[in-house]
């Protein structure tokens, strides 16, 4: 690569990022839509090596996708909500809990003493930030319904997403290429090979991850609701969630669950069924899901993913989540091979 064409790439990056800055207030339903496309191009590429068009290959994803999400919204949206509430009636019981039972229990076997710990200006601290956040989240709404230009710029920029979806999906390998063409000849086959490496990482983490999270949601959400926890399907939903970090799912979630577990059966046994059904789901993780979603593809290490998400929300908002995983993907190729590079340069071998 010349040294026209470092410079080159240096601006045209430093162009994309402050553009990326100016515009982020409108750029998410564009880089949701994208993130859907990319997910979803590889199920419209196998319809269309089965013989439908390309234009009928997206209709039929775009039903599926449809199909899928009224049944979220029809089953598990009202279900989620009461859960909630009954888990904000369940605080006070929690610090009851803890004052009564798990302080005393901690001063006798362990000799410290907890007489300075002030838990009830601890709860009075968070009962206040709850009914802060719900006359916060009255005031949004209360302030969205009364301006007519700011609901219908939300309404706007939701149905934008599958429209924009729709279209990048359907061009989705002709933009590739046409992307790979306008490369600059002699960097095109070293940058194509970047491109499908930082396409593996994403898709061991975007595609892989993610159904892993899914699945592990749904093992957690049965086997709690078999149980009998009346918080089965937020507590499975929520440490499906959190294992976006491995072990992080386990972690929430088995403590979430436990502390539910004893507040509503008062019985330690119920602890033993909670630590089944979440050791049924790690190994079914480790042994299962993993292997057969994932694989043996190199994916993003836990801590540069919450750093990635994190960075990208301090820098950018909402939009910076949302890129924050590709950025991080193409950072860790070429770090990769500025490493080798260097492992084979002579400042390292001298």
């Amino acid at each position: 690569m010349s040294d026209s064409q470092r410079w080159f790439f240096l601006i045209f990056t430093l162009i994309v990022g402050f553009l990326l800055y100016l515009l982020q207030p409108i750029l998410s339903p564009f880089l949701i839509a994208a993130l859907l496309a990319y997910l979803t191009d590889p199920l419209a590429d196998r319809l269309e090596a089965r013989g439908l068009s390309r234009t009928l290959s997206v209709v039929v994803v775009f039903l599926v996708m449809t199909t899928v999400l009224l049944l979220l919204v029809i089953l598990l949206i009202p279900k989620l909500g009461h859960q909630v509430q009954v888990m904000v009636k369940m605080v006070p019981q929690v610090f009851s809990m803890i004052q009564i039972v798990w302080i005393p229990w901690l001063e006798e076997h362990t000799g410290l003493s907890f007489a300075e710990f002030d838990l009830q200006s601890l709860q009075a601290l968070m009962s206040g930030h709850w009914q802060q956040t719900g006359s916060l989240v009255k005031g949004v709404f209360s302030s969205v319904s009364q301006s007519g230009l700011a609901l219908a710029a939300w309404v706007a920029n939701l149905a934008l997403i599958p429209v924009v979806m729709f279209y990048l999906l359907r061009d989705w390998d002709v933009m590739m290429d046409k992307i790979g063409v306008l490369l600059p000849r002699n960097v095109e086959r070293k940058v194509t090979l970047w491109a499908q490496e930082c396409d593996e990482v994403l898709g061991a983490f975007i595609k892989g991850q993610l159904l892993v999270m899914l699945a592990l949601g749904v093992i957690y959400s049965l086997g709690l609701w078999a149980v009998g926890l009346d918080l089965a399907l937020l507590v499975g939903m929520l440490a499906g969630l959190a294992s976006i970090v491995p072990y992080m799912g386990f972690i929430i979630g088995i403590v979430v669950a436990g502390v539910a577990a004893m507040l509503q059966f008062n019985d330690i046994t119920m602890l033993g069924w909670v630590g089944a059904v979440f050791a049924v789901g790690q190994a079914l993780e480790g042994m299962v899901l993993t292997p057969l979603l994932v694989g043996d593809r190199i994916g993003l290490h836990p801590v540069a993913v919450i750093f990635a998400i994190m960075a990208g929300g301090q820098l950018f908002g909402f939009v910076g989540i949302l890129i924050a995983l590709p950025v991080a993907a193409v950072i860790m190729v070429l770090l990769r091979h500025l490493h080798q590079g260097y492992k084979s340069s002579k400042l390292y071998d001298c």
